[in-house]
């Protein structure tokens, strides 16, 4: 009998641990870590903070309070990005400066008329931090945001620190067009892929490494790295909750299909918004939607299904304001992403805008040569989309640039 227990014991004991993760597998986000085990880095020092609604611990507790809250540090200024301290401000709406209800900390806009901290807004503060969610794309503006903040500390004699965040569309696809120098703007800073595969952390060890602040400028530097976090994680397998970097990214699943469908927004076709699903719902009232569905389906790009549905896109305050074809019926596209592991989100976005050319060569048109060029980061790939190339060879001349970027991103890798 004694025997039979001692078994059964040893039995519960060992399904317990085989059902339960142990606290070490359990993903540590950079400002969980800093917390725990690295406020020296902060610890009597005055402290500023780039920040928005994602500022949040695995427990759900903003960086705010936590370094309000914190008797060793003395918290003295927020600086908002794009969208806002609270992240309720819709897409290029610029922000003023403003006073937080809850800490009467004052509010910094680095989105409007100053994208880049001032001298006066940074008089004082010994330690700037970052801590922001991205989305993995080159154009989400918050990771210019981080490279123009890194700058102003820099000539300023500030260290910066950022708190790392995973990529939340894994951290292994890089793809899409390499931007060209030329083409820099606030939606694509630094020569890196469209979709670039590497943590905010990683990007800034890159930007600051390679020379490509201003005037090369450099950084003193610390990222708080992640702990349990692994590259080929898809962010609705870590056990975090989404909250939306911004109006438009209700969801882990919009930020991988965003790559490629916010090149979209670069010519005459919507790209969801104005509705509750943008990026992935895209469409045209002229847009001949049962061909192209054939067509992408039959192109057998893995990890995708496209069904066709009709919608008309809306005012939604705070999200989208006079969005393309507002009430109008749009034919067009539902994007199911049934393997977010290996779904090829930028290359999937070229073949369809190149097939959309291709059905409708009188109708589709570019917004502009500038939207297109800052978009894609070059001009090349609009203009062989244009000339009507052969959609494979277009993604293939890309790759010659790819292979360069990966090389020197290999540099900067933090995580397995």
């Amino acid at each position: 009998m004694y025997k039979k227990i001692f078994l059964l014991s040893a039995l519960t004991v060992f399904a317990l641990s085989c059902s339960s993760p142990e606290k070490a597998d359990v993903i540590k986000l950079g400002l969980d870590v800093l917390m725990e085990s690295q406020m020296d880095l902060i610890k009597g020092k005055n402290v500023g903070v780039i920040t928005n609604q994602t500022g949040l611990n695995a427990q759900g507790e903003h960086i705010i309070d936590l370094l309000y809250s914190a008797p060793e540090v003395n918290l003295v200024a927020l600086f908002g990005p794009e969208h806002g301290l609270r992240g309720n401000v819709q897409d290029g709406d610029s922000i003023s400066d403003q006073k937080d209800d809850k800490t009467g900390m004052p509010i910094f806009s680095i989105y409007g008329s100053t994208r880049k901290p001032t001298s006066d807004m940074l008089a004082g503060i010994d330690v700037l931090i970052f801590d922001i969610q991205d989305v993995g794309a080159r154009f989400y503006t918050y990771i210019s945001t981080m490279s123009l903040c890194m700058e102003a500390a820099a000539e300023n004699n500030i260290d910066f620190v950022v708190l790392d965040r995973p990529n939340p569309i894994t951290g292994t696809m890089v793809e899409g067009p390499v931007l060209e120098k030329q083409y820099s703007s606030f939606v694509g800073i630094h020569p890196i892929a469209l979709r670039h595969g590497m943590t905010v952390g990683e990007l800034a060890i890159m930007f600051n490494k390679e020379g490509w602040l201003a005037d090369s400028v450099k950084s003193n530097l610390t990222v708080v790295k992640m702990e349990n976090w692994k590259r080929d994680s898809w962010f609705d397998e870590l056990g975090l909750t989404w909250t939306k970097p911004s109006p438009n990214m209700p969801t882990a699943t919009t930020a991988l299909v965003y790559p490629g469908m916010c090149l979209l927004e670069s010519c005459n076709v919507s790209e969801g918004r104005g509705t509750e699903q943008p990026f992935e719902k895209v469409g045209a009232p002229w847009l001949d939607n049962i061909k192209l569905a054939e067509i992408m389906n039959a192109v057998g790009f893995p990890g995708i299904k496209v069904d066709t549905l009709t919608y008309v896109p809306v005012d939604i305050p705070g999200a989208a304001m006079n969005p393309k074809y507002e009430g109008e019926k749009c034919n067009g596209l539902f994007l199911t992403v049934t393997d977010p592991h290996n779904f090829p989100s930028a290359s999937f976005g070229i073949r369809l805008i190149r097939e959309i050319n291709m059905l409708h060569p009188d109708i589709f048109g570019w917004r502009s040569q500038r939207g297109a060029s800052r978009l894609f980061g070059n001009m090349s790939t609009p203009t062989a989309i244009d000339r009507g190339d052969d959609a494979t060879k277009i993604i293939q001349s890309l790759q010659p640039d790819l292979e360069k970027f990966k090389l020197i991103r290999q540099k900067y890798l933090l995580y397995d």
